[in-house]
């Protein structure tokens, strides 16, 4: 079994994202794991990777999937990478949850 792409923190959850700009649409697409072993959530947006309009769609996404506000989430690491990591102020155990659920919801669309 693959390991969560998330680390609980005080108050909040870091989540580590592989994001895919203009992906045709905005969505959560599963959790892989990269060569060094680390897990991450594959997302894709609409966005094209210009002017963080990429990053400002995966801050949508990602709050829309655990049900906050865009202003709780923040990019933490990889700015200008694929590779990111972003903070998700909250109840730790309710974003994870959330975040089981969409991972769940997806399986069930494939």
């Amino acid at each position: 079994m693959t390991a969560r792409p998330w680390t609980v923190l005080a108050g909040a959850l870091s989540v580590s994202v592989r994001a895919t700009p203009k992906g045709g649409r905005d969505a959560i697409d599963g959790v892989a794991e990269l060569s060094e072993g680390r897990s991450v959530l594959k997302a894709r947006v609409r966005a094209a990777p210009a002017d963080g309009e990429a990053n400002d769609a995966l801050v949508r996404l990602l709050a829309k999937t655990v049900g906050v506000a865009p202003r709780a989430v923040t990019l933490l690491q990889g700015a200008a990478a694929r590779n990111k990591t972003f903070r998700i102020e909250g109840d730790p155990a309710r974003l994870a949850a959330a975040l089981e659920r969409a991972l769940g919801e997806q399986g069930r669309r494939k």
